[in-house]
């Protein structure tokens, strides 16, 4: 079984980022300082993706723990790398499908979905070799704390948007998943020190309990973990279990 630590917030070095198990490898750069963002996360996340690449290639299923969901475009464009056409599922509070035309805060971690469908390629996309993934082969899980951008995206395209007690096998796209968790699909509640915290959302054990019937279906391939809390209240600890079951299956 292969864990992959990804210790950044996009082009953030994070050296305390607290993580709910431990990493068989670390993906650490120099990056270019002298770069924009855009490039310094294409110069990070294509180690990240050839790292995912040589992991599937060897037999592995695995794990990623990041910072954000950005981190999500080196490792669909690892298993794209390794010869894998993945479907997405993605567990969030947000929608992430901002784009740099419709974001009003001008947070490129609130895009890589939208990314991931292929949108302006030439801001990352390329660097990676990253191949869009179709629409209809997309399944939003929550996104509960949608900007009017995104909520309209979502009425006007073939993402499917499910609550979280509503992913059952008939709803996943088919083929093989990546399935990606930011942890701050649960309720803050239930995980303190969240960074962008979404209040009514589904407790921790309904996002275990629907994680983990997607993991059953066998066709998970990679699963990419946002631990988007502040470190130091617990959240890791918390999140743990539900981690150790993924990869217990995964393995």
């Amino acid at each position: 079984m292969t864990s992959i630590l990804v210790p950044y917030h996009l082009d953030e070095y994070l050296p305390e980022l607290d993580v709910p198990g431990s990493a068989t490898t670390t993906v650490m750069l120099a990056l270019p300082e002298a770069a924009d963002s855009w490039s310094r996360m294409a110069w990070l996340y294509g180690a990240v993706a050839a790292t995912v690449s040589g992991a599937v290639a060897a037999g592995s299923r695995p794990v990623v723990f990041s910072g954000d969901c950005t981190t999500s475009l080196g490792a669909v464009a690892g298993l794209q790398r390794a010869g894998v056409d993945p479907a997405v599922v993605w567990l969030d509070a947000h929608g992430d499908l901002q784009t740099p035309e419709t974001t009003a805060s001008g947070y490129l971690g609130g895009m890589p979905l939208r990314l991931l469908t292929g949108y302006r390629p030439e801001l990352i996309g390329s660097a990676l070799g990253l191949t869009a993934v179709a629409e209809s082969r997309i399944v939003l899980g929550d996104g509960r704390d949608l900007d009017p951008p995104e909520a309209d995206y979502l009425r006007g395209c073939a993402i499917r948007r499910r609550p979280v007690d509503e992913l059952t096998a008939e709803v996943l796209p088919d083929g093989p998943i990546y399935l990606h968790l930011d942890a701050d699909v649960v309720d803050p509640v239930d995980l303190p020190g969240l960074r962008f915290p979404a209040p009514g959302g589904p407790h921790l054990e309904s996002v275990a309990d629907a994680v983990l019937r997607v993991v059953d279906t066998g066709r998970v391939v990679a699963v990419g973990v946002a631990c988007t809390w502040d470190p130091g209240h617990g959240s890791a600890a918390r999140f743990g279990p539900l981690v150790k079951e993924i990869i217990s299956r995964l393995t």
